[in-house]
């Protein structure tokens, strides 16, 4: 038998917390009828996309004007505790946009481009069937496992809660799996970028962002 110690490092975060209410009948009542306002979310390696709003910054809505606040204020506690950014960086939230999801439909893997975290808030969902799926393709040239492990997955999956808000790096490759709840699956996934200054004037490094 080898004594070995084995360490994970570089570590992905994947942040989860719950809005601290649940939605009004007004703003529910708003994103159920935006349902018709939508566009097909298909490619080439899908023929079951879900719907995406039309609206690319449906947080801007004056209905939403709460729901934005409170999610800039996880996206600061994201910035805090995960990035240990600096006190004048302040993260704000870019394009936003809602996702339908039907019986039978996914949303093919993708991720985030021009955007530092992103996140995704459920608004509609079962909690037992549905689920996001993150992917890691490091192994996909050489598969020698005989099992998975932390080390070694190339994918891995967490169920989702109505109400929660889940935030990870922008750079994540990610899909949702079929829907199987009898129920339309909606949710809110938004972009974050970022104000202040980054890096060190002294070693040219310095970039303002405003």
């Amino acid at each position: 038998m080898i004594e070995a110690k084995i360490k994970g490092i570089f570590q992905t975060p994947i942040y989860s917390t719950k809005l601290k209410n649940d939605f009004p009948e007004e703003v529910l009542s708003f994103i159920i009828n935006n349902k018709i306002d939508t566009q097909l979310n298909i490619d080439s390696r899908s023929i079951k996309g879900n719907s995406i709003s039309s609206n690319k910054y449906i947080l801007n809505e004056e209905i939403f004007k709460d729901l934005k606040k409170e999610l800039e204020l996880i996206e600061k506690d994201y910035f805090d505790k995960v990035i240990c950014a600096a006190d004048d960086i302040i993260p704000y939230i870019t394009q936003s946009w809602i996702n339908y999801t039907e019986l039978n439909q996914n949303h093919h893997e993708h991720c985030h481009s021009n955007s530092c975290v992103s996140g995704v808030v459920y608004i509609n969902c079962h909690e037992t069937l549905d689920k996001i799926s993150f992917i890691n393709h490091k192994y996909d040239m050489l598969r020698v496992g005989k099992k998975a492990n932390i080390f070694n997955s190339n994918i891995f999956t967490l169920p989702v809660k109505k109400n929660e808000v889940i935030l990870f790096p922008s750079q994540l490759s990610h899909w949702v799996p079929n829907t199987e709840g009898p129920n339309t699956r909606i949710s809110l996934s938004f972009n974050t970028f970022m104000k202040g200054t980054l890096g060190d004037y002294t070693e040219a490094t310095e970039l303002i962002l405003k």
